[in-house]
């Protein structure tokens, strides 16, 4: 169980009788309170016995949920998140997410790979997996239609979360907002000091002494949505350009399978701008 409510007297025991009711025993509680916000936010993994359907649960629960006026989510962790991943031709996130489903390090299914490109067929093709491609125009009533076929083809393979693997378009607001916080992407820290073409470049000849990732939820404000998970990496005199973004993408490949794992795992509640992470 996930959830968020306004900070009140007496949430913890309306949730722990609520738990023993269902006869349930737990496993992980995770609490947090905004104190600048008056906001509560928590995680609560518990067990219930066999015949006790996630349906019950859900049921009983939702009657606490308004006397209390929670945002809240319940789900069987042993069930895998279906997730799809969108892709261009950059494979070194693509390769490490599908490294770990198959891994099974990572507790989802992939139901579908899209891409704008059809470089990676071969690669995704290969895993077993469906691949998808869907073309994005440059005119704007081209892209609407292409992105439109993307929200389809997701939604048809039932998809409960996706993750951008290094998919360079710009996704439009209705899209973030349709999937809202269900769409996880990744950048470079070097934004937006230093945005465009060849990042690592200027950052070269700059100095810079630290690079790294963020792995975020999109939203329709570019890069801007609220943070999960960051990696970064000191960076020394000697560092090449070239050498700045094997570490930049090694940062990119630990910061995007981290978040998606901590979204995956239910570790994330959102409130406003900001993603509250209980750590595993």
């Amino acid at each position: 169980m996930t959830l968020d409510c306004p900070d009140q007297v007496g949430l913890l025991a309306k949730i722990t009788g609520f738990v023993a009711e269902q006869q349930g025993n737990f496993v992980e509680v995770n609490q947090y309170t905004d104190t600048i916000n008056n906001w509560f936010l928590a995680r609560f993994a518990f067990e219930v016995p066999e015949g006790v359907t996630l349906e019950t649960v859900r049921t009983a629960f939702a009657p606490i949920a308004v006397s209390i006026n929670a945002s809240w989510s319940i789900r069987d962790s042993s069930k895998p998140l279906r997730t799809v991943l969108l892709v261009s031709k950059e494979d070194h996130c693509l390769a490490d997410l599908i490294w770990r489903w198959r891994s099974k390090e990572m507790n989802i299914e992939v139901p579908l790979v899209i891409s704008n490109h059809d470089a990676l067929r071969a690669t995704v093709e290969k895993e077993g997996l469906p691949f998808l491609h869907i073309p994005i125009p440059a005119d704007e009533a081209g892209k609407e239609t292409a992105f439109r076929q993307v929200s389809d083809a997701i939604c048809d393979v039932s998809g409960e979360l996706t993750v951008l693997c290094r998919y360079m378009q710009i996704l439009p607001g209705w899209f973030c907002e349709e999937h809202h916080n269900r769409v996880i992407n990744i950048h470079h820290s070097l934004l937006p000091a230093f945005a465009g073409a060849d990042p690592y470049r200027r950052a070269y000849d700059r100095g810079v002494k630290l690079i790294g990732a963020t792995c975020h939820y999109a939203t329709p404000e570019l890069d801007a949505g609220p943070i999960i998970h960051q990696e970064m990496i000191p960076i020394e005199h000697f560092h090449t350009p070239a050498e700045m973004r094997r570490l930049g993408r090694d940062c990119e490949r630990l910061a995007l399978a981290r978040g998606v794992r901590l979204h995956v795992d239910d570790r994330v509640v959102v409130h406003g701008s900001r993603a509250i992470v209980f750590g595993d």
